[in-house]
């Protein structure tokens, strides 16, 4: 990665459209478990299998579903033009989940993946992937938009595929917040999301591998951080029922240590439309941009 010469490189957005090989997998019911325990979400829904309805995941557990897929992109990506290289110089910028269906143990689902989008960013440029995934009936399940800020590396023309994704939020008006609540980030819990989600990084694990690329320490990963938001959402705007999540997205804007207090800020609330953000110790927003769309009992 250091001997890239990152200000010569560029992308353009003749690769949008160019689709990635399927992934299939099967979700079993210590995955979903394990995922909700690495977040400290105790919610039955989640755990209690005994429940006549069973267990179901959490909102966020979509993340892990897809991992495997943006792990290794050259190999979904193998046979096409898209310059699979340039995706070293990237960092989760973005993250959009749209629940269609509950996911419940047992579930075999085919993962489509697509290049949704390319835009320039002052910074670089943003590609975002679109993944559909389907259960073995044909019923779609959820379709996540992830954006990747790649660093460094030019867009070379004006972007597409904007219009091919979902609507931004509208602004929230004003600065006033209708509640917070301080959640404890322990030092092992990068470990135990690492563990139960089965998304490995080393810059979330490794302090040698996170001070090689120039960080203060490990940090703690960015959909864990949505996770314990959406804890909070649930359980105090949901009435705990994980099923009316529709739909979460939010932007990455800074790193969480472990070892230290966030606080999630619902900064607004419109009938069946949450807007939330995440602000660490310092009061540095970590997670903006926070939407959350419930539906309707």
């Amino acid at each position: 990665m250091a001997s890239m010469n990152a200000t010569a490189m560029q992308i353009d957005s003749s690769h949008v459209g160019t689709r990635l090989s399927p992934y299939r997998t099967t979700v079993d019911w210590r995955w979903m478990t394990n995922y909700a325990a690495a977040v400290g979400d105790a919610n039955p829904c989640y755990l209690d299998d005994t429940r006549s309805a069973g267990i179901l995941a959490h909102p966020v557990f979509p993340v892990a579903v897809t991992w495997p897929v943006t792990l290794h992109l050259d190999r979904y990506l193998a046979g096409s033009a898209f310059p699979v290289e340039l995706m070293a110089m990237q960092v989760h910028h973005s993250e959009h989940i749209t629940l269609h269906r509950p996911i419940r143990p047992g579930q075999h689902l085919t993962v489509e993946g697509t290049v949704a989008a390319i835009r320039p960013h002052r910074a670089g440029s943003r590609v975002i992937l679109r993944y559909n995934a389907f259960d073995e009936g044909g019923q779609e399940i959820f379709t996540e938009h992830i954006g990747g800020l790649l660093r460094g590396v030019a867009c070379s023309d004006q972007g597409r595929g904007l219009d091919d994704l979902p609507p931004d939020p509208p602004s929230v008006p004003g600065e006033d917040s209708v509640w917070e609540a301080p959640v404890a980030v322990d030092p092992l819990f990068s470990y135990r999301y690492d563990a139960g989600s089965n998304i490995v990084f080393p810059i979330h694990t490794s302090p040698a591998f996170a001070g090689s690329v120039g960080l203060p320490g490990i940090i703690v990963q960015g959909t864990a951080t949505l996770a314990l938001a959406v804890k909070e959402l649930v359980n105090r705007e949901a009435g705990g029922d994980p099923r009316r999540i529709g739909a979460l997205a939010c932007r990455f804007t800074g790193m969480v240590r472990p070892g230290t207090t966030i606080r999630v800020v619902l900064r607004h609330r419109d009938r069946d439309h949450l807007w939330f953000e995440v602000c660490d110790a310092e009061g540095k927003r970590v997670l903006s941009n926070g939407h959350a769309w419930l539906k309707l009992r």
